[in-house]
């Protein structure tokens, strides 16, 4: 197992969410759209040109910018 970013994960890659890297109004927000510790986050894709990440999580999916991927940390499986 390894903890990294979500933003750093490859498509269909999932990990169970660590922690947000900030307390910031940015970081409210996610954890209000219900990414919080010990969620499981599927990564589904990357938008082209620094565009958004799209995301799964309990249901549904979300777009995300890649610098909020950046400040969520995952654990996941190293072959999944």
């Amino acid at each position: 197992m390894s903890i990294q970013s979500l933003a750093s994960l490859k498509p269909g890659q999932s990990g169970v969410v660590e922690r947000l890297d900030t307390d910031d109004d940015a970081s409210l927000k996610l954890m209000e759209l219900g990414i919080g510790p010990g969620e499981l986050v599927r990564f589904l894709r990357r938008a082209p040109l620094g565009g958004p990440l799209m995301i799964e999580l309990m249901g549904y999916r979300l777009c995300i910018r890649p610098s909020e991927g950046e400040r969520i940390w995952v654990r996941c499986d190293s072959d999944n």
